[in-house]
């Protein structure tokens, strides 16, 4: 049994917490932190609710490093799990390392003045956490995340080599407003308006947002449009999987949702260098958010089904083969589960099964590591366990586009 400190208290959060707390055998005290404490008691109400599990809650400024090594000396977890947002990464990062603690999170680091997310902000703390005898691991959400486990697994038991990868990633759900994000808007908003960018022939493929489209029939959701983005995932399956000759990412978005995020744009809302307004400046973005409905409040009326999943060509035994593995996750179902919606339990689900497998010692090291460098198998597992099964078919042929 192991401590850990849960900083971030979202939708994602809410989620984790809660599959800890089922798991009491696995997790014996649990600590969650964000800058608004009555957003860690509201959850860990609800947990006692549901549970039976008491979780302690502290405020916290994730941006302050004192503040958080102080109050992770005062926990004394094993494991520090951070859900909060990717621009506070670093800071928790140097947290860790000043208080001796291993680290976990779901996305990686954004500053916040630039759109911009990779990965070599954080690749850069390997010798610092390699001599500290520490280990991070990144990246365990579903995506980047569990795909990356449906990758590693798909290498290891059902094909030779990988030619080509495709990650497909489906929201079906209707949470019923004209127009809102399913986690973080100034996160979300920023990835979607991102240029699309994939991995093929050992670089990269750029391109204008959202400007290459394709028609695929989800499994239990439906025939979805679904855009060419880039997503932070491609970054380290690139370097881990160099063979790989193509890697592409795919999400669903429905007409009205690319209508308002056209507009939006156009009016400049979607800005995140700072305006004057009325004397003080603001930022575009930040104010949008505050307008948007809250990502944790969609759960209740949100209803649908999430699929995700990654399609591989390559060879077994010298013939061709195509591979896809997915998950599909039913937004009520989750709710009543953990009082969130699919898109939150998707990705708080697997920060949970990372960090058991961590505190467990199945997955350990000194370091920085991405997921693709963990055994898939004992993850696959527990995701099977833990709410989120997944399948695995062998398609006729390739993907034609």
């Amino acid at each position: 049994m192991s401590r850990v400190l849960v900083i971030g208290a979202g939708g994602v959060g809410s989620v984790a917490v809660h599959k800890m707390a089922m798991s009491p055998e696995i997790f014996s005290h649990i600590t969650l932190a964000s800058r608004t404490k009555a957003k860690c008691d509201a959850i860990a109400d609800s947990v006692k609710t549901r549970t039976g599990v008491v979780v302690e809650t502290a405020a916290l400024d994730a941006d302050d490093i004192a503040a958080t090594t102080a109050l992770i000396q005062k926990v004394k977890p094993v494991l520090v799990v951070n859900l909060a947002l990717p621009y506070q990464d670093l800071a928790i990062m140097e947290a860790c390392l000043a208080a001796g603690v291993n680290y976990l999170d779901t996305a990686n680091y954004e500053p916040r003045d630039q759109a911009k997310f990779e990965y070599s902000w954080q690749w850069a703390y390997q010798d610092r956490f390699k001599e500290a005898g520490l280990m991070a691991l990144l990246g365990c959400g579903f995506d980047p995340g569990v795909t990356s486990v449906f990758t590693t697994y798909t290498a290891k038991h059902l094909l030779d080599s990988i030619e080509t990868l495709d990650i497909l990633d489906c929201n079906g759900g209707d949470h019923g407003h004209p127009f809102a994000t399913n986690f973080n808007p100034e996160i979300n908003l920023r990835e979607v308006t991102a240029p699309s960018r994939h991995w093929e022939n050992g670089q990269w493929v750029e391109g204008p947002a959202l400007a290459k489209k394709q028609v695929f029939d989800f499994d239990q959701v439906g025939p979805k449009n679904m855009y060419l983005m880039y997503h932070e995932e491609l970054e380290s399956l690139a370097k881990f999987y160099p063979e790989i000759k193509r890697i592409r990412f795919w999400m669903t978005f429905g007409d009205a949702y690319l209508k308002h995020l056209d507009v939006l744009g156009n009016v400049g809302m979607l800005r995140i260098d700072p305006v004057m307004f009325e004397g003080r400046e603001i930022i575009p973005l930040q104010f949008l958010k505050a307008l948007l409905p809250e990502p944790a409040s969609l759960g209740p009326r949100t209803k649908g089904k999430t699929n995700i999943g990654t399609i591989a060509t390559g060879l077994k035994d010298g013939a061709q083969k195509t591979i896809y593995i997915n998950n599909v996750c039913d937004h009520e179902e989750a709710y009543a589960e953990t009082g969130s919606q699919a898109v939150s339990y998707t990705t708080g689900v697997p920060a949970m099964i990372g960090a058991a497998l961590m505190v467990q010692g199945v997955y350990s090291g000194a370091g920085v590591f991405n997921l693709e460098q963990m055994d898939p198998d004992p993850f696959m597992d527990m995701l099977n366990v833990h709410g989120l099964p997944w399948k695995m078919r062998e398609l006729a042929a390739p993907l034609d586009f």
